[in-house]
């Protein structure tokens, strides 16, 4: 086991990112439908929302909101924990940080959501939480112990 003194290894899983970059198309698609027929309302997003079509159209960019959905609620709380984790960098300042407490806490409620949603989730939704909070567990039970290893060794 020479690995163990090397760095952690860290396994993402990217399948979530695939089906939230589907979703984001789908509702583009949907909002670019909702504008081109005939008496629809410029700006009138995929539920009939006005103003939703247009939600992070300004002059800003392609910058959109995500749909609100249980992918995109996992999702985030995916991302901030690798972000604690250090294993992505931080989106404002684009360094990595690693703040295991907090790391642990968007473990934990996703722990939690996964409780609360227990026989409410679809077969595909249970499978990727159950999934995610495995492959985080693992990183999380990885870095945390290469820290301490850095800290018995006085780094």
């Amino acid at each position: 086991m020479s690995d163990e003194q090397g760095a952690p290894k860290i396994q993402i899983d990217d399948d979530w990112k695939a089906q939230a970059k589907a979703e984001k198309a789908k509702l583009e698609e949907q909002v670019k439908q909702s504008e081109s027929k005939p008496g629809g309302a410029a700006g009138t997003g995929p539920a009939g929302v006005a103003g939703a079509g247009a939600a992070g159209r300004g002059a800003g960019g392609p910058q959109q909101i995500p749909p609100a959905s249980f992918e995109t609620l996992v999702s985030e709380h995916v991302s901030r924990a690798f972000t604690f984790l250090g294993a992505i960098p931080e989106p404002s300042s684009g360094r990595r940080i690693q703040h295991l407490d907090l790391a642990r806490h968007y473990i934990d409620l996703l722990a939690v959501i996964q409780e609360k949603t227990e026989g409410n989730l679809t077969e595909d939704e249970a499978k990727a939480l159950t999934s995610t909070l495995y492959e985080l567990r693992q990183a999380y039970i990885q870095i945390s112990t290469a820290a301490l290893q850095q800290q018995a060794q006085g780094g």
